[in-house]
């Protein structure tokens, strides 16, 4: 049976291995390290299957700039899950945990790098139809926002910025 819950202290090396595994470098695992070090893990979930580790997702600020003003949001991602559990829901079931049990709508906009078949199954649209774009030049169709709070999508546009460590991938 798959559970879902915040990290502990004692599940920061699963995370590392399971990062490591579900993409196949250690990049994804020490950018989520390195973010949790500096305290830029707005949210970490972990997923289990009995006991055993099967998804993690995480999620931090960013801000988006549009001539002089800034407006705070939140990432998501690196989001893995272990490859023999793929393709059965977990990254979903993370996900709508998380907007289930947190508040989400403070952020008003949660973004996303990844895959274009999966993450509109989420609700993500696009971003640059609603003007939003990621600081790195990326495909349009890989870059993706979904409204957290209801009209959010109607007051920001402009570029989003990560965390600098997300530019090291």
């Amino acid at each position: 049976m798959l559970s879902i819950r915040l990290e502990q202290p004692e599940d920061v090396g699963l995370i590392y291995e399971l990062n490591k595994l579900a993409f196949g470098q250690v990049n994804e695992a020490e950018l989520v390290d390195a973010l949790r070090e500096i305290g830029a893990l707005s949210y970490s979930l972990v997923a289990f299957d009995n006991s055993e580790i099967v998804g993690h997702l995480a999620l931090s600020p960013v801000t988006i700039h549009h001539d002089q003003n800034v407006v705070e949001a939140i990432g998501l991602g690196p989001m893995a899950v272990k490859p023999t559990y793929q393709r059965k829901g977990i990254g979903t079931q993370l996900f709508n945990y998380w907007l289930n049990n947190f508040d989400t709508e403070q952020y008003g906009i949660v973004v996303v790098l990844g895959h274009p078949e999966y993450y509109p199954k989420l609700g993500f649209v696009q971003a640059d139809r609603y003007g939003i774009k990621w600081e790195i030049n990326v495909p349009p169709e890989a870059f993706m926002v979904r409204e957290l709070r209801a009209g959010a999508l109607n007051a920001i546009k402009g570029i989003v910025k990560y965390h600098p460590k997300f530019n090291q991938l």
